[in-house]
C-alpha cells in the first residue's frame, strides 16, 4: 500500500540534518501521488495536531539518522530501535516519543533514516545526502512503498557485501 502523510524532521541550518526538510520541499514542488507532506522542522511535536487533523492511515517519518552506514544510505528503522540508537539528537523531543504519540491516532508509522555525513551548524548539505533525498523523492513519485526500503540490518549486510 502506498500513500499517506510524509512528516519530515530536521534542521536546515545543520548541513545533512536538513535532509527531511529538503524532501518536504521537493514533495511540495512535485507531489507524490497519494502522499501529503508536513515539514516538522526541528520541532515536529509542534505539528502533531496537523497530522492528527489530516487523519492519515499511515505516516512516513523521515529524518537524518546515524546508522553507521555510508553517507546517503536510506533505511527503514524499526520503532523499537529508535529509542535505543540511530538518532541525531538535534530535536526537542526524542523521536520514539513522537512515534508513540502518533500511533495513538495513526495505524502505522514508517520511520526512514538518511545517513548524514556532516551535522554541523551553518554547514552545507553534502552531495551524497542531497542525491539520496532526491532519489527518495523520485521513488515516492513513482509509487514506491516505504515498507519496501531495506531495514538497517539489511543496509549493513549490503554495505559489508559491497
Amino acid at each position: 500500500m502506498s500513500g499517506g502523510l510524509v512528516l519530515t524532521v530536521g534542521n536546515t541550518l545543520m548541513a545533512d540534518d536538513g535532509a527531511g526538510p529538503l524532501l518536504a520541499e521537493l514533495l511540495e514542488n512535485e507531489p507524490a501521488p497519494g502522499w501529503s507532506v508536513i515539514d516538522g522542522g526541528s520541532t515536529p511535536e509542534n505539528v502533531t495536531h496537523s497530522v492528527r487533523a489530516a487523519a492519515p492511515r499511515r505516516v512516513l517519518l523521515v529524518d537524518a539518522a546515524d546508522m553507521r552506514l555510508p553517507p546517503g544510505s536510506i533505511c527503514r528503522i524499526d520503532a523499537a530501535d529508535v529509542a535505543r540508537q540511530f538518532l541525531i539528537t538535534t530535536h526537542a523531543i526524542p523521536l520514539d516519543i513522537l512515534i508513540t504519540s502518533l500511533l495513538e491516532t495513526v495505524a502505522e508509522v514508517v520511520f526512514v533514516g538518511i545517513q548524514p555525513a556532516v551535522v554541523t551548524f551553518y554547514g552545507d548539505m553534502t552531495p551524497k545526502v542531497k542525491t539520496a533525498v532526491e532519489g527518495l523523492h523520485r521513488s515516492l513519485t513513482l509509487g514506491m512503498d516505504p515498507n519496501d526500503l531495506p531495514t538497517v540490518a539489511e543496509c549493513h549486510e549490503e554495505a559489508v557485501a559491497s
